[in-house]
């Protein structure tokens, strides 16, 4: 096969390069800033249909690998842009692809949608905009792809990793707060987690078998205490992890939203109700049974990197 990557500079996207070559696939790999492997320089968010077609001629499939950071703090009304970051240029990509002739195709999407699906009575696509937001992707990606190009869609929790100087978004901070002398607690739930390497094989064998499937993934479901206590073993710095009270949580996070909504802004997950997520356990079945730890070292190394263990940091 030959397959298109979006993002293919990325921690996912890098990785599936990988193992699609070790499988014997070529791809083209399309990112916004130049790094070592770009082939094509393009802004998806601005790209035109005519811009992407001469992208994706000639080729078996696509992979969309990019992401919002769903936690900024944007002006309201809020919608408009996550629309914009996340769905307008998913329709755009599928459209061209399925005007091309592409057969198969990927989004990298998250587990949110997976629990919307599973528990409609968390209301989660009407109270957190970047979810509805990934509600709509996979649904309008989808009708703009066709029914002769398949779209599968990886529901993804935390993923852990590494490609080159590439990390997840979040670990940065994490990796401050394990290092520091400020107490280690969290609340009680937990979430599933995953390495950018299952990823890249869950996603080769979707491309393989053109799948147009909904696939939540993880390796290992982890209480909030046993994921940071990890990280904390693996900078070195193993010690006991506390619990928050729930209403304390609540608390905090609601008081996080009021001063956001006071500034006229709001997060794509809205701070007035994300304790109500991280209170529970958002756990997919089954796992993968892949052991974690590998990803983990990778992405929280012993060594500190310069600058990590200057401040203390908030988990959130």
């Amino acid at each position: 096969m030959r397959i298109v990557v979006v993002g293919g500079s990325g921690l996912i996207g890098a990785h599936v390069v990988d193992v699609l070559g070790e499988r014997g696939h070529a791809t083209t790999t399309v990112a916004r800033t130049a790094q070592p492997g770009v082939d094509h320089l393009l802004d998806l968010g601005s790209a035109s249909i005519e811009d992407l077609r001469p992208l994706l001629a000639g080729h078996d499939g696509v992979v969309y690998a990019t992401r919002t950071d769903e936690q900024r703090p944007l002006p309201k009304p809020i919608y408009p842009q996550f629309r914009r970051d996340n769905v307008e240029p998913v329709v755009r990509l599928f459209t061209a692809a399925r005007l091309e002739g592409l057969t198969r195709g990927v989004v990298m999407g998250s587990y949110y949608t997976h629990f919307d699906r599973l528990h409609p009575r968390w209301r989660l696509a009407e109270r957190h905009t970047y979810i509805r937001c990934r509600v709509e992707q996979a649904r309008e990606g989808r009708a703009a792809a066709g029914p002769d190009l398949p779209v599968a869609v990886l529901e993804l929790p935390f993923v852990f990793g590494r490609a080159g100087d590439r990390l997840p978004n979040w670990a940065g901070p994490l990796d401050r707060w394990a290092r520091s002398r400020t107490p280690l607690a969290v609340p009680t739930g937990g979430s599933a987690a995953v390495s950018a390497r299952s990823v890249a094989e869950v996603t080769a064998d979707a491309l393989e078998q053109a799948s147009g499937a909904d696939i939540p993934l993880a390796d290992e479901n982890l209480t909030w205490d046993d994921m940071i206590g990890r990280i904390a073993e693996a900078v070195g710095r193993r010690r006991r992890v506390g619990r928050l009270p729930a209403g304390a949580a609540k608390a905090a996070f609601r008081l996080g939203g009021a001063l956001q909504g006071l500034g006229r802004k709001e997060s794509g997950i809205n701070l007035s109700h994300l304790a109500d997520l991280l209170l529970v356990e958002l756990f997919v079945e089954p796992t993968t049974g892949r052991s974690l730890d590998a990803a983990l070292r990778e992405t929280f190394p012993t060594t500190a990197p310069p600058g990590a263990a200057t401040a203390a940091v908030d988990p959130r």
